[in-house]
């Protein structure tokens, strides 16, 4: 979006990123819109992907996609992600479903931060993958 002075923080003194994501982010916002963890629920309720992580975290980026938009935002605007999968079975899932849309969605390769926690569940067992996020806006 234009106008937000959104910055990649790296450093050569510390470990580099194990994959799509910043060591950091510094950002003059306007206004901060704090994104509630999204899952792979579409909008009528359904599940999409049981069993699959990586169309659970597809659906999830889409759901945040259209929570940017209602704050008159998108993707480019994100400056921090964490992100919950259950049991570690789901990590290369989650890590392939991100993969397949990142490209569309940070084209210049400018990822925010993440940070990945493997939990035991989420609220719906059949969730897998619980993604928020947090966006500045000018």
């Amino acid at each position: 979006m234009a106008g937000l002075d959104r910055t990649v923080i790296t450093s050569s003194q510390a470990a580099q990123p194990m994959g799509a994501y910043s060591l950091g982010m510094s950002v003059r916002p306007g206004k901060l819109v704090y994104i509630a963890g999204q899952v792979g629920m579409d909008s009528s309720g359904n599940l999409v992907g049981k069993g699959d992580a990586a169309a659970q975290t597809r659906q999830a980026l889409e759901n945040i996609g259209h929570v940017l938009a209602g704050a008159g935002a998108d993707f480019s605007n994100v400056v921090e992600f964490t992100t919950y999968v259950v049991g570690r079975s789901s990590v290369q899932g989650y890590l392939q479903g991100r993969s397949e849309v990142y490209p569309d969605l940070f084209p210049n390769g400018d990822y925010p931060p993440n940070t990945l926690l493997v939990v035991a569940g989420l609220v719906n067992e059949d969730l897998l993958v619980e993604i928020k996020a947090v966006a500045a806006l000018p």
